[in-house]
């Protein structure tokens, strides 16, 4: 038996679970997933700026308390914290081993870095237009599989840092290294990928993103527990969490993080394995473990997919709040006002009244006149001067508005805009940096 958790699964993801796991788990790996689509184009921008940095900007924070955890249990630790600068980071967890005194080798993946190889004509697969027709492209990085770590796992690194590696592959490396699966069981793979997706959003299948009080309780979800898997050698897990921390693993849980992210049940594509999911067996043996039989594959795919982040533009945002009798009334107004002012500036005005009609677009379910409503006014512009504009004249319905505003904002950010396309893998050139 292998026994592998998930320590985290965003960037922003809370660190103690992680710790938990290390202390009381009893694990082999921890992985920790941090990286999404955006994440890797902000960090591309910031090591632009400086060359030693573009990982996650928690990776100290994160191995601060890990790594002497992870010297002390033994748990081999695998992260996509590399972000745009797998060699960095490793560099820096390095340094910090150091300056603890610890003994460690670190292993960074690098490879999915294919900003100098794609052809900017290539085909958006969200649209079928050409790539360059979005934007200034700021990043491009394919999805890396599980093949990718093998070589950092057989060195022997005690923490592996990658930048792209599509999420279950994180998961799947360490189960094929450990059993020594060949790369062509499609079967074993899929079953690996399959355990790998359901931990690849950690607290999301211990009850996170699944509670809603009085449909689906979940206890504990202020000391939520992150999960860990015991996979077999025939690819069958029990997905389960330590003793005494909080939320819920049960085949509820398990069915919507299976569902997660996935357009067809019969066709996941991961770059191991396509994977059929439909069909997965879910049996509850146990309090928090519920057991994962069955599922099947098909020969990996040809083509690896490319996320690519691009320049897109400015979004410029106001808002102020309203409160006391008539408040809707004076910040539909003060709402009027400003889209009257910028209407022939912006393609796309949006004026939101939120608590009424910020999140579904209309007016649903109010009974009666709110006493507080809170008014924002956004768009998205070419220069960040353009944008600005929008929290200037939100700002000046101080005076210029109707009674009683306050509470006034402004704020302009960058959009980084992110599309897809494919690139063939042997085009990919995968390489491992050891840093001790």
């Amino acid at each position: 038996m292998v026994r592998i958790g998930a320590g985290a699964g965003f960037s922003g993801d809370r660190l103690e679970p992680a710790a938990i796991l290390v202390e009381k788990g009893q694990l082999d790996y921890l992985v920790l997933e941090c990286l999404a689509e955006r994440t890797i184009a902000l960090a591309q921008k910031q090591k632009w700026k400086n060359p030693s940095r573009g990982y996650d900007p928690l990776l100290e924070k994160r191995m601060e308390l890990l790594l002497p955890l992870i010297v002390k249990h033994r748990v081999r630790l695998i992260t996509n914290m590399g972000a745009a600068n797998p060699v960095a980071a490793a560099e820096r967890i390095a340094a910090m081993a150091r300056e603890k005194g610890l003994k460690i080798k670190v292993a960074a993946v690098i490879g999915d870095d294919v900003m100098e190889k794609i052809d900017k004509q290539m085909l958006a697969i969200e649209s079928g237009k050409p790539i360059d027709s979005y934007g200034t492209i700021l990043s491009a990085n394919a999805y890396l599989g599980a093949d990718a770590l093998l070589p950092a796992l057989q060195s022997g690194a005690d923490v592996i840092v990658t930048g792209r590696v599509a999420d279950p592959s994180l998961f799947l490396a360490p189960m094929i290294y450990h059993y020594g699966w060949p790369l062509d069981d499609t079967e074993r793979l899929a079953k690996g990928a399959i355990v790998g997706h359901l931990l690849e959003c950690a607290g999301q299948i211990t009850g996170g993103y699944f509670a809603d009080p009085g449909k689906k309780d979940v206890p504990g979800m202020a000391r939520l527990g992150f999960p860990f898997a015991d996979v077999m050698p025939d690819g069958t897990a029990v997905i389960s969490k330590v003793d005494g921390t909080g939320g819920i693993i049960c085949p509820m849980t398990v069915k919507e993080q299976l569902l997660y992210e996935v357009t067809d049940p019969t066709a996941y594509i991961t770059p191991d394995v396509v994977v059929d999911l439909t069909t997965v067996q879910l049996r509850e043996i146990g309090p928090d473990r519920v057991e994962i039989t069955g599922g099947s594959g098909k020969t990996k795919p040809d083509m690896l997919k490319v996320s690519i982040g691009y320049h897109g533009g400015f979004v410029g945002e106001g808002e102020i709040s309203y409160a006391g009798p008539n408040a809707l009334r004076r910040a539909q107004l003060a709402g009027e006002i400003v889209y009257e002012r910028l209407k022939d500036c912006f393609v796309n005005l949006k004026v939101d009244y939120i608590g009424l009609s910020s999140a579904h677009r209309s007016f649903l379910g109010q009974g009666g006149e709110p006493y507080e409503v809170r008014l924002r006014v956004a768009g998205k512009a070419d220069t960040k001067e353009q944008a600005e504009l929008i929290g200037e004249e939100v700002e000046s319905l101080y005076t210029n508005g109707p009674a009683g505003g306050g509470g006034a904002r402004k704020y302009v950010h960058e959009v980084i805009g992110i599309i897809s396309t494919l690139i063939p893998r042997q085009m990919v050139n995968v390489q491992i940096t050891i840093r001790e």
